[in-house]
Parts: C-alpha cells; sequence; structure tokens
C-alpha cells in the first residue's frame, strides 16, 4: 500500500517564494572574496581554514561579504551578525571559555520548544549577536528534500536571520543559527504558513523523530522506518512541542541492524528493524565470492589489493556467536545463536538476507554523557511487529513516559532511572516479562534477577546468606 499523509501536502514553488533575486544571491566576485576582510582580527579563528579540508569560517566568511553588499531593506537583522560571530569565536579562543549565556525562556507563542535562546555576554564589543537564538526545523523522514523547500528555507534566513545554516543536528533538524527576539514570531509565521513547515524539538520533550533511509532506497530495511518515523511525530505533537518530561527524549528508527542513524547509541527508545526467522541464503552465490566471481563488500574496499576473499577469516571467524560453519560446501547458520550483527550479510549482501518474518527490537535508555556517562540502550522488546497504526508501539511507548514522569529526577534520562531503580523494577511497572535477550554481556553476565515464582520449580535464597558475602 502506498503511503498516504495524513494531511494535504502544499505543493512549493521557488519562483512564487523566492525573496533574493540571483544577482543578490551572488554579489561578490571571488577576487573580492579573497580580498576581503572582516571588521574583527582572528588569526586563531582563520588558522581553521589551513588544511585540505571544507572550513566554516571560510562559508561564514563568505555569508558575511554577501551581507555586506545587499542593501539595507534587505535584511532584518544587524548586517554584522556573521563578522560579529567570528569576532567573538576568536576572544573565545583568546580566554578559553564560552561568551555565549543561556538564553533563558523565548521562543514562539503556544510551543515551549524549538527555539534554543542564546545571548552574547559581551554585546557592547559584538552587538551584531547580542541575540542569537537558534531555531531548530523539523527535518522531513530520511531527510528528503525538494530544492523548492530549500531555497525558500534559506531565502527566509538570509533576510530574517544570520544565513547560517547547519545540516543536520545529531538529533535530525535542519538547525538555522542565530536571530534575535524580535523576529521568531515572524519566521515562525512564514515557516508555517508559506513552507508549510513546524520546528523540532528542543527542551525537556520529545526531540524531533529521526529515521534511515528505509525501504525508500535500502534493500535491508526490516521495516518502513519512514511511515513510523512520520506516524510519531503526527501522533505526538503536544509531547513535540509542549515540554513536561523530566528531560529530553529521543526516537530514532533504524530499518536493520546496521544502525544508520546509530538509535542504538543516541536514542532513548531505538526501534531496529530486525527478523525471527533464518537468515536467507544463496549457497550458489557464496560459492561465487570463495572463487572471487563476486567482491565482497559491495566492492567498497577495492582501494588496494587485500588478496583472495576468505570466508572462514572474513567472515566466519568473525561471527560474534560464532554461529556458523561451512560443511560439505556449504554455508551452514545456527540461526538460534545469532544476534543479527549484519556481519556476514554486509560482506556477502548477494549472498545472505535477512529473513522475510521482520519488525522490529526495542531497545531503551541511550544518551551522551551528561549526568552519569555514555550509555548504549538495551533490549526490552526482542521483537514486535510494526505495522500501521503501530498500537502495539505506542503501548510500550507510553507506559514508558508515564513511569519516567513519575519517577525521573530533573534532568534525568530514561537510561539513568533505569540505572537507578534497576530492569526487574522497570520492567514489573511496565508489565515486560524478562526475556534472554536482557543480557549485558551474554552467556555472562546477567543484570534480570529472576524471582522464585518466575523459575519453574522455585528456587531457594538465603538473602542474609548473600549479603554475608556481598555487602551492599
Amino acid at each position: 500500500m502506498m503511503f498516504e499523509p495524513k494531511r494535504p501536502q502544499k505543493q512549493l514553488k521557488y519562483e512564487e517564494l523566492r525573496i533574493y533575486t540571483d544577482e543578490e544571491l551572488k554579489n561578490f566576485t571571488e577576487e573580492e572574496l579573497k580580498e576581503f576582510k572582516i571588521k574583527h582580527e582572528i588569526p586563531a579563528v582563520e588558522e581553521l581554514e589551513k588544511g585540505p579540508w571544507p572550513s566554516f569560517v571560510a562559508d561564514a566568511k563568505q555569508e558575511a561579504l554577501r551581507r555586506r553588499k545587499l542593501a539595507d531593506d534587505r535584511m532584518m537583522i544587524d548586517r554584522y551578525v556573521v563578522e560579529d560571530l567570528l569576532g567573538q569565536l576568536e576572544l573565545s579562543f583568546k580566554d578559553g571559555e564560552t561568551h555565549w549565556k543561556h538564553g533563558g525562556i523565548v521562543g514562539v507563542f503556544g510551543y515551549g520548544g524549538g527555539v534554543i535562546g542564546r545571548y552574547s555576554d559581551v554585546p557592547e564589543k559584538f552587538p551584531g549577536i547580542a541575540h542569537f537564538h537558534t531555531i531548530r526545523v523539523n527535518q522531513p523522514a530520511s531527510k528528503f528534500y525538494k530544492t523548492d523547500f530549500l531555497r525558500a528555507l534559506c531565502d527566509l534566513w538570509e533576510y530574517r536571520g544570520s544565513g547560517l545554516v547547519n545540516m543536520h543536528g545529531s538529533t535530525g533538524d535542519i538547525i538555522l543559527l542565530g536571530t534575535t527576539t524580535e523576529q521568531l514570531e515572524p519566521i515562525f509565521y512564514d515557516m508555517t504558513h508559506e513552507l508549510d513547515q513546524d520546528l523540532g524539538g528542543s527542551g525537556s520533550n520529545l526531540r524531533t523523530p529521526s529515521c534511515c533511509i528505509g525501504k525508500a532506497r535500502c534493500e535491508w530495511a526490516c521495516y518502513d522506518t519512514q511511515e513510523m518515523c512520520y506516524e510519531m511525530t503526527m501522533h505526538y505533537q503536544d509531547e513535540l512541542h509542549r515540554p513536561a518530561f523530566p528531560y529530553k527524549f529521543k526516537f530514532k528508527f533504524d530499518g536493520c541492524p546496521n544502525c544508520c542513524v546509530a538509535s542504538i547509541a543516541r536514542a532513548d527508545i531505538a526501534f531496529i528493524g530486525t527478523w525471527r526467522d533464518e537468515i536467507r541464503i544463496d549457497q550458489e552465490a557464496v560459492k561465487a565470492y570463495i572463487a572471487g566471481d563476486i567482491v565482497p563488500r559491495g566492492g567498497s574496499h577495492k582501494g588496494r589489493d587485500w588478496g583472495k576473499f576468505d570466508i572462514q577469516k572474513e567472515v566466519i571467524n568473525l561471527c560474534p556467536s560464532q554461529c556458523m560453519w561451512m560443511e560439505d560446501g556449504k554455508l551452514v547458520i545456527d540461526n538460534k545463536e545469532c544476534v543479527r550483527c549484519m556481519h556476514c550479510i554486509n560482506v556477502m549482501p548477494q549472498a545472505l538476507r535477512p529473513g522475510t518474518d521482520t519488525g522490529v527490537s526495542i531497545l531503551v535508555g541511550a544518551k551522551a554523557p551528561i549526568l552519569e556517562g555514555a550509555q548504549i540502550s538495551q533490549v526490552i522488546v526482542p521483537f514486535m511487529k510494526a505495522e500501521p497504526p503501530y498500537d502495539n508501539v505506542k503501548e510500550v511507548i507510553e507506559k514508558i513516559w508515564e513511569f519516567w514522569m513519575e519517577e525521573g529526577k530533573n534532568r534525568e534520562r530514561v537510561g539513568e532511572l533505569i540505572q537507578r531503580v534497576g530492569l526487574p523494577k522497570f520492567l514489573e511497572v511496565i508489565g515486560l516479562p524478562p526475556a534472554p535477550q536482557m543480557i549485558k554481556a551474554p552467556r555472562a553476565n546477567p543484570y534480570i534477577f529472576w524471582k522464585e515464582e518466575d523459575v519453574p520449580g522455585g528456587f531457594e535464597r538465603d538473602i542474609k546468606d548473600f549479603r554475608a558475602r556481598h555487602k551492599r
């Protein structure tokens, strides 16, 4: 069934929305750029222009020159915003500390998120960035864009902001860097009414859901990441725009265990595509790889001569659960031991494919280091079918939110709550049974504590004897 959006989509035409002429967008020459000097001395910052890689400093200088040459009525904030930004960055390098102060409560009417307030603490030196608020714009699923939309958005930001854009933040989002408080409402109005575009998440709320390219371009996708991401974005609008959580909360949707949006490392709830039947094997293609008739890894490592492909060394010995071997010239996989790492499939994509009984594994608790250090998410649902309208998935999400909002401390992510109360308590509250996949190090270090009634035949445990050997 073809995907259908929940509401009619506006067809944007740049020629109807554009603010600037081609001449205004290309209003300087390469010679002028080479001779251009911003109004501040920035020797340390200019070091970042050296070397083989593209530099944001060089890009910022182009924007600064363009703004220098625009007419006064062709921009709504300070002409020197970019030059003052580079000047303050130089001062920060010199002082070894930031000169941004938190913006407090600043945003658009009716929304609690989407705008990150930012002010300079030296506005007398850099008046162009006295206000320098960031706006997060909700990206489309898998970041598919039409050029008409991107050009219209860039025109709007050139006119009402600094013209500096970050594509994309680590969660997703188009990041519009730097505007004043007075321009926030006009920008929001133009985005929603003209560009049919909404803000993303910021603050203690649901952050902008993000997904991999999914079934649009990838043959390994085990579910429709784009449709699920879109559904969750539309369904949880209130949680996205009106912060009510103890801290931030991220959804990420990966179509397979290759995890192209790094959901296992960065999402409070990660939805990773998987399968529960057997890996499909084309034995003739396996023989072709071994014989050298098919290049391994889709040819991605062809830059040098690595020697003849060795299936034992490059696939079988590298299997983390040692679940495969060669037998009578055929590749054999013990699928019940497979941990879905995808390594064998990535090396021999023409010979191996995921199974056909597909769905998602749900993992919880990943985060970057803030309070308790970085965490990787852990499995709470080994397998669940993922089909519209995803009511089974929403039920799990909302049980987790209910517990977290009741028990979570201020600025405590879900993973830290689980770490504090323990996984057994967490599972008991949200009504999920313990499963073998909830093992920190397979076959070695379980952090599920089984209750007597959970084990057939029960068991006896003397807590005093245990405490005599294991102090609290």
